[in-house]
C-alpha cells in the first residue's frame, strides 16, 4: 500500500456515525464522529432517523477526507461497518426514507414472534437461519410496516439494512445507485437461507416482505460500485467492503482460524466464534451467521454468535439517564474506587435479554441495594453485569461445542476499562487480551475493502500489526466467583418476564 493513501472505514453505528482513515500498518491515520439521534416513541420502541444516518456519514467523510487531503494522502477504497438487523425503508426515485428506520433494539414485534413460535415456525426459521424467532432480527420489523403500518407489498420501494442505504447513497442513489448488501448483514435479517446464500422465497412468504423489495447479495470482500463525488464529499473511489459490525471486529481481531473468538464492548455485547467453512445445527440460545465472504459468494466463514442486548449502552444511561456520571470515561476510575459492588447487582435488561435467554419481557433490576450503597457501587455492578452477560454466553458456547475458551480478544468502547477486563478474565478464568488498536470494528471493513483492491495481498497480511496492548489474567478466587455468578443468576431469574402481557 503506498503511503500517500489509506482505506476508509465508514462505521455506521446504533449510537454515532465514524469514519476512519487507515494506513498499512493498521494505524487510524485521522478520523471523525457524529452522535446519532435515538427515538423511543414508545415503550419498547428504538428509531433512527435515516436521513440523519446519511448525512452524519457525509459529515465525517468529508472531514476526514479534507484532513487526508491538506497532508496530501488518498484515498484507496471504502469499506462500510453498520449496525445490524436495523431496518431502512426508502423510494428508490426520490430517495426519500419511508418514516424511521426500526433498530434492532426495538421491541414492538414480540407479541408476533410469539404467535409465530406458537404456530410452530421456530424449527423452520432456526434450520433456515441459525437465529430465533425474536424482535431483534428484521424480518418482523418489515412484516410489522406491512400489517401495521400501511407498507403495500405492491409499492415501489427498496428496503435494506444500513449498510444497503449507504451503499445505495454513495453510489448515486436515485442516479443509479447500488441496491445491495453482502451475507453477514443478509444472514441477520430473519430472511435469508444461512446454507443457500440466497434469500429464501418460504421465509419472504412467511413475512410478508416481497422479495423485489430486497438488495442483492454480493460477497463481503468484492468491488459493489464507485461513490459518485457529487454525493459522497467530492470522492471517487471504489466501495469494496461491507460487514456487519460484529463481523468486522471478528476480521479486524485476526480472529481468522475456526475456534479464536472475540467480544467487542460496544452498545450492546456481541461474542463470536470463527467455526470455519462449516457450521453445526442450530445451537440453544445462539446465533449461527455468516461471519464474511471473501472474493466469491461461495466462499463464506461462518460464526457462532451471542448477542448481549445492553452493555455500553449502560454506562450512556448512568450519564444521560441517571446523571450520576458526567461523562462515560468516568466510569471506570469510578468503579475500581470501590472493591467490590457490595452486595449490588444489576441486570440491564432494558430491551429485554439476548443470548442464551432470548426473552424479550425481561426488564433492567437492580438488586441488593442497602443505605450504604453509593453511586461508586451502582457503576461498578454496571460494569460487571457486561462481563457476567459474558460468561452466560461463553458457558453456552462452551457447552454446545465441547470446546473451552482458551483466551478472549476484546475490543469496543468500554474495552478501556482495565477494571471491566480484570473482571472479565476473573469470571471466565482465561487470559483477556486487549489490542493496541481497538478500533477492530473499522479495521476489519478497511481490510476487508483493501484486500478486495489489491492494497494487501490476504487476511494474514492485512492484520499481521495486531498487537497486544494489555493481557488480564484471572485473580479472583474461584469460590468467589461461584458466589457471585449465583447472585447473578438470583437477579436474572427476578428479572425475567417482567413485562410479559
Amino acid at each position: 500500500m503506498s503511503k500517500e493513501a489509506c482505506v476508509l472505514a465508514i462505521d455506521a453505528g446504533t449510537t454515532s456515525v465514524r469514519t476512519l482513515a487507515i494506513d498499512s500498518s493498521g494505524r487510524v491515520r485521522t478520523s471523525a464522529a457524529r452522535e446519532l439521534t435515538q427515538y423511543f416513541p414508545r415503550p419498547g420502541w428504538v428509531e433512527h432517523d435515516a436521513d440523519e444516518i446519511w448525512r452524519t456519514t457525509v459529515e465525517t467523510l468529508r472531514d476526514v477526507t479534507d484532513t487526508l487531503g491538506r497532508d496530501g494522502t488518498g484515498v484507496a477504497a471504502i469499506g462500510i461497518t453498520n449496525q445490524r438487523e436495523t431496518i431502512v425503508v426508502w423510494d428508490p426515485t426520490t430517495g426519500r426514507p419511508r418514516g424511521r428506520a426500526i433498530v434492532w433494539q426495538d421491541r414492538r414485534t414480540a407479541g408476533r414472534c410469539d404467535e409465530l413460535r406458537a404456530l410452530g415456525y421456530e424449527p423452520l426459521v432456526r434450520e433456515r437461519t441459525g437465529l430465533v424467532l425474536d424482535p431483534y432480527f428484521s424480518a418482523t420489523k418489515l412484516e410489522w410496516l406491512v400489517r401495521e403500518d400501511g407498507l403495500a407489498p405492491s409499492a415501489r420501494v427498496a428496503v435494506g439494512t444500513v449498510d444497503s442505504w449507504l451503499i445505495w447513497n454513495l453510489t448515486g442513489g436515485p442516479d443509479g445507485g447500488v441496491h445491495a448488501t453482502d451475507p453477514s448483514n443478509a444472514s441477520r435479517t430473519m430472511l435469508f437461507d444461512l446454507d443457500a446464500l440466497a434469500w429464501s422465497d418460504e421465509l419472504c412468504a412467511l413475512f410478508s416482505v416481497p422479495m423485489r423489495w430486497l438488495p442483492e447479495v454480493r460477497p463481503s470482500c468484492a468491488r459493489l460500485g464507485v461513490t459518485d463525488p457529487d454525493r459522497a464529499a467530492g470522492v471517487r473511489v471504489p466501495v469494496s467492503g461491507i460487514a456487519g459490525d460484529q463481523q468486522a471486529a471478528l476480521f479486524g481481531q485476526a480472529c481468522f482460524t475456526p475456534g479464536m473468538s472475540k467480544n467487542t464492548y460496544g452498545t450492546g455485547s456481541f461474542v463470536l466464534v470463527n467455526l470455519g467453512p462449516a457450521h453445526p445445527p442450530p445451537a440453544p440460545g445462539l446465533l449461527t451467521t455468516v461471519a464474511w465472504s471473501l472474493g466469491d459468494l461461495s466462499a463464506v466463514t461462518y460464526a457462532l454468535e451471542g448477542a448481549i442486548f445492553i452493555t455500553g449502552a449502560a454506562i450512556q444511561w448512568l450519564r444521560d439517564g441517571l446523571g450520576i456520571i458526567d461523562d462515560a470515561a468516568a466510569a471506570g476510575p469510578l468503579a475500581a474506587s470501590v472493591p467490590d459492588t457490595d452486595g449490588v447487582v444489576f441486570v440491564p435488561a432494558f430491551t429485554g435479554l439476548g443470548s442464551p435467554w432470548w426473552d424479550p419481557y425481561a426488564r433492567g433490576t437492580i438488586m441488593g441495594l442497602t443505605r450504604g450503597t453509593t453511586r461508586a457501587h451502582l457503576v461498578r455492578a454496571v460494569i460487571e453485569s457486561m462481563a457476567w452477560q459474558t460468561r452466560d454466553v461463553i458457558d453456552a458456547m462452551t457447552l454446545v461445542s465441547g470446546n473451552a475458551v482458551t483466551e478472549l480478544r476484546v475490543d469496543g468502547g468500554a474495552s478501556v476499562m482495565d477494571v471491566l477486563c480484570q473482571f472479565q478474565s476473573d469470571v471466565l478464568g482465561v487470559p483477556v487480551r486487549r489490542p493496541v488498536t481497538r478500533e477492530t470494528t473499522a479495521l476489519g471493513a478497511a481490510y476487508l475493502a483493501g484486500i478486495a483492491e489489491g492494497v494487501w495481498p490476504s487476511p494474514r497480511e492485512a492484520a499481521a500489526s495486531w498487537q497486544e496492548d494489555a493481557r488480564f489474567e484471572p485473580a479472583m478466587a474461584a469460590a468467589d466467583v461461584a458466589h457471585r455468578f449465583e447472585e447473578w443468576h438470583r437477579a436474572v431469574e427476578r428479572s425475567r418476564g417482567w413485562a410479559a402481557p
